[in-house]
């Protein structure tokens, strides 16, 4: 059997000719950036996330740009993100020239350590990105307590988060901004590079916009500073069907790794997920650790069952940061998990027969 990491042709083709017909709308009616296929999605989306305003942007990059940019973020300025997350984390921050400085995670959540954070803050400090890893929401009281004592901005970075809950409030709501992504293997995935900012204070919504379209809410009328970060009406349109099955995506994400808990829960050579008690947990990614990672990830990988690496090399270690002057051994959990993490397959229409083949091609391997 083989088994793949992400399975984006079944889902394409069980919701084939919605898709289809909603794209050959946007030909049809030649509306190829913005207009109502994006309008209408930005409303969906921002309602399912307990938000006033959702804006569309070519990539949760460009999202993560934005939110920093508005907030006022500027070259000297630092930005705390956690060591462990994608790159585009901290584009956000290098985007605006300020610097990113790194605080290590938690173990069990694979998020941001609350109790890292104050001692990484500088009177340079001007923002904390919270990033919602895997799907698994940070946890936010004990950081927002920390920033608002500081009078330092805090954000979501919710680009693998879609959904997700933190003590019952969606992610994306939980601060005065914030960006996720629609790259085509996310929980929510467009045709092609798309994102999002969510926010429910009216004056940044409208800040947003003028940023995302070359600083002007009127043709020909640059108010401010700008780029265009707008999203195309084809994505939108896609983003507009899927929309409607998200929430059933998401309980069949949750039911499927409550079966890799129960198939995969007595071997002792891995730790698999915990769901935090604040949390509900959306598995953008289901993490498994292990000691012997590379071993097993090539050893599935003979077997037919594709398996993913997130992230091997960890932020502060990358070459393009060298010059921030850290080491290895700054952060140890970081550095565990990026030597023990190993992704495995993880989508809705992953199925029984599917799931039963890899627990037990895993248990063959560890026995």
């Amino acid at each position: 059997m083989k088994v793949p990491f992400l399975d984006l042709k079944a889902q394409y083709i069980s919701i084939k000719d919605e898709v289809d017909a909603a794209i050959h709308n946007v030909l049809d009616n030649t509306a190829y950036i913005l207009g109502k296929p994006v309008a209408e999605f930005e409303k969906a989306f921002a309602e399912a996330h307990s938000s006033k305003h959702c804006l569309g942007l070519s990539s949760g990059t460009d999202g993560n740009h934005l939110v920093l940019w508005a907030l006022g973020i500027k070259p000297g300025d630092e930005v705390i993100i956690p060591a462990d997350t994608f790159i585009a984390t901290a584009w956000g921050a290098t985007l605006c020239g300020a610097t990113p400085v790194f605080v290590d995670c938690e173990p069990d959540s694979y998020n941001m350590d609350p109790k890292k954070v104050e001692a990484a803050i500088t009177p340079k400090t001007k923002a904390i990105v919270a990033v919602h890893l895997y799907g698994q929401p940070t946890d936010m009281d004990p950081i927002q307590e920390i920033a608002t004592r500081h009078n330092i901005h805090l954000v979501e970075d919710c680009a693998q988060s879609h959904l997700a809950e933190y003590k019952g409030k969606k992610t994306g709501s939980l601060t005065i901004a914030a960006s996720f992504s629609f790259y085509p293997g996310k929980n929510l995935g467009a045709y092609g590079e798309s994102g999002a900012v969510t926010t429910s204070d009216d004056d940044l919504a409208i800040y947003f916009k003028k940023l995302r379209e070359h600083g002007s809410l009127k043709k020909y009328h640059h108010e401010t500073l700008g780029h265009n970060y707008r999203m195309e009406g084809i994505q939108g349109a896609v983003l507009g069907v899927k929309m409607k099955y998200l929430n059933a995506w998401t309980e069949g994400r949750r039911a499927n790794a409550k079966k890799y808990g129960q198939l995969l829960g007595g071997i002792e050579q891995i730790k698999l997920p915990i769901e935090m008690p604040y949390a509900k947990h959306v598995y953008h990614l289901y993490v498994i650790q292990t000691a012997k990672r590379d071993e097993l990830s090539n050893y599935l990988n003979e077997n037919g069952i594709a398996t993913g690496l997130h992230y091997p090399i960890p932020l502060h270690l990358q070459e393009c940061f060298k010059d921030l002057g850290y080491k290895k051994g700054d952060f140890p959990v970081t550095e565990q998990l990026a030597d023990n993490c190993l992704s495995l397959p993880m989508f809705p229409e992953l199925n029984d027969d599917q799931l039963s083949y890899i627990s037990e091609t895993i248990k063959k391997f560890f026995n």
